[in-house]
């Protein structure tokens, strides 16, 4: 995955986000090498973009009450 957010070009939902988190996580047995933390927290980003854009389209029944 590009991990440079500027393309915009393909849109993965916060799911798909939250598990490449979590694959990057557990490859590197939690410590994560200066270019690791740089995807990282570009995936951070972009999984709250996703969760936020998913939750406005979609509301939980908490959420929509």
């Amino acid at each position: 995955m590009p991990t440079d957010l500027s393309y915009r070009g393909s849109v993965r939902s916060a799911a798909d986000l939250n598990e490449r988190i979590r694959t990057l996580m557990l490859g590197a047995g939690g410590y994560l090498r200066p270019h690791e933390r740089d995807e990282y927290e570009q995936l951070v980003t972009a999984w709250a973009i996703a969760d936020a854009a998913e939750r406005r389209t979609h509301p939980t029944y908490a959420e929509a009450a």
